[in-house]
C-alpha cells in the first residue's frame, strides 16, 4: 500500500529524532523548510507534525517553532499507565471467537488489564485499520488473529511500527512466517489427517475436503487432507477437493459442491474447513434428497457449540478455545513484564458421533 505524503514526513522527522540527530529540546525545521524538503502543502505538514505531537515526539511553542520531546520518557510512561490490551480478530461476535476472547479476558483482568477488541471480518483494509487505531491508542500490548494469513500481508510496515514502538505481540491460530512474533496455534494438519484416516478406515475411498485457502489453518488442513492419502496410493486418485477464499460469493461454491455429489460416482464422505461451512453443506446435501449419513457421511472442524445440537450430531475436531485464550492471555503479560515467551502448538481431541458410518456397499 502507497505511503501518504503526510506518514512520509511522520517517518522521515520520527527516524532522524529517534537515531539522535536532534536531541530533546532541540529545534526542528520549520513548516515552510519542511513544505520545501517535501514539496507538500502546509496542511499536509501540520497533519503530520499534529501526529508526532500526540506520540509525544514533538511540541509547539506558539512563535517559537517546534522542538523534540522527551518522547522516551513518554513511551515508558506509557507502558507504565497503559492498562489495555488490544484484541485484533477476524470476527468476533459468533462461532469459536467469544470462548478466545473470554479466556483472554480472564487471565488480563486478574492482573488489573482490560480488552479492547476490533474485528477485521477477514478484510485487509479492516486489519490496516484496527493496527492503526490499536497503536494510536498506544494499548499495551497486541493479541491478533491474522487476516488472510496464507498470502503476503500488506500490512507489514504497521507491525513494524508495532515494534518500533516496542508494543508487546502475540498470534493466535495463525502467524505471519515474516514476522519473528509468539504466536499459539492447533495442530490442524496432523488432525485433519487423523480425521481422514478415520473415514477411509471406515470404508470410505471417494472423498471430497473443502477448504478455505487464504488462511495458514485451511491450507494446513488441506495438507492434512492430501498426507492421507499419501498413505493409501492405490485410492488417492479418488479424492477430490473445492477450495475458496474468504469474501468468496459462496453460492459458487456450493453449487460446485452440488455437482459434485449429484454424481453416479458421488464421494461418499465430506470433510470441511470448519463446522459452519459443514452446517451450510448439510443443507446442500439435503437439498439433493440424500439422507446423512446413510448416503454421505460429513465432519467439520472446531467443535463449534451449536454444530452439538444439530441432527445428527456432527463428527468434528475439537478447538481448544477457552484454553487458548486464557493461554494468551498469560503470554502477553509476561511479553509485557519482559520475559521470554515459545510458541505453543496444541494437540487436538477428535469428537466423533453420529454424521458419519461406513458406505453403502
Amino acid at each position: 500500500m502507497a505511503e501518504n505524503k503526510y506518514e512520509m514526513i511522520e517517518r522521515g522527522l520520527r527516524t532522524v529524532i529517534e537515531n539522535g540527530e536532534y536531541k530533546v529540546g532541540d529545534k526542528l525545521p520549520t513548516e515552510s523548510e519542511l513544505m520545501a524538503q517535501y514539496g507538500v502543502s502546509r496542511y499536509t505538514v501540520r497533519r503530520a507534525i499534529g501526529d508526532l505531537q500526540n506520540e509525544h515526539y514533538v511540541y509547539r511553542i506558539q512563535g517559537g517553532g517546534m522542538y523534540v520531546d522527551d518522547w522516551q520518557g513518554h513511551q515508558k510512561q506509557r507502558v507504565i499507565n497503559n492498562k489495555m490490551i488490544g484484541v485484533v480478530t477476524t470476527h468476533l461476535a459468533d462461532y469459536i471467537f467469544p470462548s478466545i476472547i473470554a479466556g483472554i479476558d480472564r487471565a488480563i483482568s486478574a492482573q488489573g488489564y482490560s480488552l479492547v477488541v476490533s474485528n477485521t471480518h477477514n478484510n485487509r483494509e479492516k486489519e490496516r485499520q484496527s493496527l492503526q487505531q490499536m497503536i494510536d491508542n498506544k494499548v499495551a500490548g497486541l493479541i491478533i488473529e491474522p487476516t488472510q494469513s496464507a498470502l503476503p500481508n500488506p500490512s507489514i510496515d504497521l507491525y513494524q511500527q508495532v515494534a518500533e514502538a516496542q508494543i508487546p505481540c502475540i498470534f493466535i491460530n495463525a502467524h505471519y512466517h515474516q514476522l519473528d512474533i509468539p504466536y499459539l496455534e492447533v495442530k490442524d494438519r496432523e488432525a485433519e489427517q487423523k480425521m481422514i484416516e478415520y473415514l477411509i478406515g471406515q470404508g470410505h475411498q471417494r472423498i471430497l475436503g473443502i477448504f478455505q485457502v487464504d488462511d495458514m489453518q485451511g491450507l494446513h488442513r488441506m495438507q492434512g487432507f492430501i498426507n492421507a492419502y499419501m498413505l493409501h496410493p492405490d485410492i488417492s486418485y479418488l479424492s477430490e477437493t473445492v477450495m475458496y477464499q474468504s469474501g468468496q460469493d459462496m453460492t459458487k461454491v456450493f453449487d460446485q459442491v452440488a455437482r459434485i455429489l449429484d454424481k453416479a460416482d458421488r464421494p461418499t464422505a465430506v470433510v470441511c474447513y470448519n463446522d459452519e461451512l459443514a452446517i451450510q453443506i448439510m443443507d446442500v446435501i439435503r437439498s439433493l434428497n440424500l439422507k446423512i449419513p446413510a448416503d454421505i457421511s460429513i465432519v467439520g472442524f472446531d467443535d463449534y457449540v451449536l454444530s452439538r445440537y444439530l441432527e445428527p450430531r456432527l463428527t468434528t475436531v475439537e478447538h481448544p478455545k477457552g484454553k487458548m485464550g486464557l493461554d494468551a492471555g498469560k503470554m502477553i503479560m509476561a511479553c509485557i513484564n519482559g520475559e521470554e515467551v515459545d510458541p505453543i502448538l496444541y494437540d487436538l481431541k477428535m469428537v466423533y458421533t453420529d454424521s458419519t458410518a461406513s458406505p453403502r456397499q
